[in-house]
């Protein structure tokens, strides 16, 4: 017999939560090959299955058996173990007998610091099989599921009700016990194509004799893929192609065992109400998956993915017909019902919509973003008018029929309403673009309007709650409030907007002196509120392959200015990969110690005397950077932090042969001062871009 073999578990229970599914396998895979490894089983790789009904996984190559282990264990020295006569002593004794063994079969072990007694045996390896059982039940009991429920009189909880349980090594059954289920070799088919058992004759062979015998496809990667190209098959026999967004597609891979897709379709009458509802309506509410023609537009038809292989598909397909135009009808209520008001009328009963108890409601936020808005399109080129506007409307969606029964098309049915409420210009867009970027990666908004409304949305949010000591802490973020950082700092660099962070938290605090006292938020408190936005750039840089030393070069000089710090950090990462850079780095390194060392800040040192240099070297530096101060300064000025970079990397040579010939710490105190004020002129060069000193590599 080989001394390996793969290990299957499945875990048969009621329908498992289809959101959890997934996650669930892989904890069962990885805590199962985790407590295998740690049992000596020495497990190969992992592979799991999902399905509505089973939890699964296969470990490769487990061994049958653990390695024999040659164990030694010291007892007492020599001297302490045999009295005088040779005898053994109570230490002997005492030993041998914890050991199990009579003091005749100790051995002596001689060591540097004396000679002592010693058991040593052999650990005979224990069987797989003995130990799988134990690493199954704690694999189990540590994978995440928040509520454990219990059924009937059973004393076994676990997220679903458990049928079945199969545990294979090899060919061979593990005698185990699970949730009150026992394991064999015997899973289950389909519910209503094959519900009697399917024998596994052995662990490699899975799934394939489910797939094969019972109807089930377990692999959770393959069944979705078959449904995606089951989906896009049947949307393009109904003359369109499947909108397949990969969250449902997800869900319905997590509700199906074998997925069979069918085409339908519905009047086209309800084609007059906004695709983004019909599709929230489809998708949300009957997990169906769209057609659209090859611009994007909505076709009247759907797909579905039924759970089953009908004998008669017509009527299937004619039954989820049935059941979708109730839904579409509502969604065309909603439609109808929502355009007799304009979003204007709406906004008095803003104020019965709480954002946050300490910061008021949403009528309180509305009036806080007006300003604000209308402030930033101005620095940024664009019409402040159209700005406020788009601010005192920007959450009256929030009232409407259609927002209420689908929440993720806020913003969206803003924008439809105000179009329909003829509000002109970038208004309507404004009101979806506030929302955006909704997640990474996302489209930033498009208009001047759009954009000073999500970066007054996003701002009012972070800022109000700093200002009542609610960050986010650890992992827990509800406001999404780093997310929102981010979602500033894109709009800012990638839509190039010059805006000072500073400036837009003090304004933004300034307006909460309702809610929290005449004096808003303290500027400790705006501080904090701008350093954890720029903080955020780390993980913006992190993600488009930036250094850390680039980002805290820049990190401990630039200004809250978004676009200022992109085009410093840029600079800086491409100065890094200079030849020159090891050396100035090095040098901007050792010149900040020897400031510390002295006391001194370098931008409290007057300029260098020349009458004071007695080296050559001194003089060649400071014509370096003579040469170098104002071009340096003028390139800073205009952002053009690549070019500073450039000119301030000539200065190498020179600095290389100060730092060889010259003793900054002289014992003529002058001398020393005037060597002091040389090195602090240039890092203050430096420092009008980055501090090299803060690079660690």
């Amino acid at each position: 017999m080989s001394e390996r073999a793969d290990l299957l578990v499945e875990i048969g229970t009621e329908e498992l939560p289809p959101g959890a599914l997934r996650r669930l396998a892989r904890a069962l895979g990885d805590g199962l090959h985790r407590e295998l490894d740690e049992a000596r089983l020495e497990p190969g790789e992992v592979e799991i299955f999902a399905a509505p009904r089973r939890l699964a996984a296969r470990i490769r190559d487990v061994r049958r058996a653990q390695d024999d282990q040659s164990q030694e264990r010291r007892g007492p020295a020599v001297d302490a173990a045999f009295d005088a006569d040779g005898n053994p002593t109570k230490a002997a004794t005492g030993f041998a007998g914890s050991c199990g063994v009579a003091v005749a079969d100790l051995e002596r072990m001689e060591t540097d610091k004396g000679s002592w007694l010693v058991y040593r045996h052999t650990e005979p390896g224990r069987p797989a099989a003995e130990l799988i059982p134990a690493a199954l039940e704690r694999a189990v009991e540590g994978l995440p599921i928040p509520r454990r429920m219990r059924w009937g009189d059973s004393e076994a909880a676990f997220v679903r009700p458990v049928h079945w349980l199969v545990v294979l090594l090899g060919n061979e059954v593990v005698p185990a016990r699970l949730l009150e289920a026992d394991a064999n070799a015997n899973s289950r088919g389909h519910r209503f194509h094959h519900p009697e058992p399917v024998t596994i004759p052995d662990a490699a062979s899975y799934p394939g004799p489910l797939e094969s015998q019972g109807w089930v496809v377990a692999d959770f990667d393959d069944r979705r893929e078959r449904i995606r190209s089951q989906v896009e098959e049947q949307a393009r026999s109904s003359g369109g192609r499947a909108w397949i967004e990969e969250a449902l597609l997800e869900e319905v891979t997590a509700m199906v065992e074998w997925p069979v897709a069918l085409a339908g379709s519905f009047d086209e009458r309800f084609l007059a109400i906004p695709h983004e509802a019909l599709m929230a309506s489809m998708q949300g509410h009957q997990k169906y998956f769209p057609v659209v023609d090859d611009n994007d537009a909505l076709l009247p038809a759907f797909v579905t993915v039924a759970n089953i292989a009908s004998r008669q598909p017509d009527e299937v397909r004619a039954g989820n017909e049935r059941v979708i135009r109730p839904r579409l009808e509502d969604t065309e209520f909603f439609w109808d019902h929502d355009r007799r008001t304009p979003l204007a009328g709406r906004l008095p009963h803003l104020g019965g919509i709480v954002f946050e108890h300490r910061l008021g409601t949403q009528l309180d936020r509305t009036r806080r973003l007006q300003p604000l808005a209308g402030h930033i399109a101005t620095a940024i080129g664009g019409e402040p008018d159209n700005a406020r506007r788009a601010a005192e409307l920007a959450k009256c969606d929030l009232l409407t029929e259609m927002v209420g029964e689908f929440p993720e098309l806020q913003g969206t049915m803003g924008r439809y309403y105000a179009a329909h409420d003829g509000e002109g210009d970038d208004i309507p867009a404004a009101l979806e673009e506030q929302y955006r970027p909704r997640f990474a990666g996302d489209e930033l908004p498009a208009t001047t309007t759009g954009r000073a409304l999500a970066l007054a949305d996003r701002l009012d949010v972070i800022t109000g709650l700093f200002g009542i000591g609610q960050p986010p802490t650890g992992s827990k973020d509800p406001f999404g409030l780093r997310r929102a950082a981010l979602g500033v700092l894109r709009i800012c660099i990638e839509g190039e907007l010059d805006l000072d962070l500073g400036d837009l938290v003090d304004r933004a605090a300034g307006a909460y002196r309702e809610q929290l006292g005449a004096d808003g938020i303290d500027p400790a408190t705006e501080g904090e509120t701008i350093a954890f936005i720029l903080e955020r750039l780390r993980v913006y840089y992190q993600d488009r392959g930036v250094t850390h030393d680039a980002f805290e070069a820049v990190r401990s000089v630039a200004l809250p200015v978004p676009l200022d710090f992109d085009a410093r950090v840029r600079a800086m990462a491409a100065f890094l990969e200079r030849e020159e850079a090891e050396a100035l780095v090095g040098a901007n390194k050792r010149i900040a110690n020897i400031l510390r060392k002295a006391g001194v800040d370098a931008n409290d040192l007057a300029l260098p005397d020349p009458a004071l240099f007695t080296e050559e070297a001194e003089r060649d530096l400071f014509t370096a950077l003579g040469e170098r101060r104002e071009q340096v300064a003028g390139l800073a000025a205009w952002r053009d932090y690549a070019g500073a970079l450039d000119a301030l990397a000539g200065l190498r040579e020179a600095v290389d042969g100060f730092f060889d010939h010259v003793m900054v710490m002289a014992d003529d105190e002058a001398v020393r001062a005037n060597r002091l004020a040389l090195l602090a002129e240039l890092r203050r060069l430096f420092l009008q871009v980055a501090d090299p000193s803060r690079v660690q590599e």
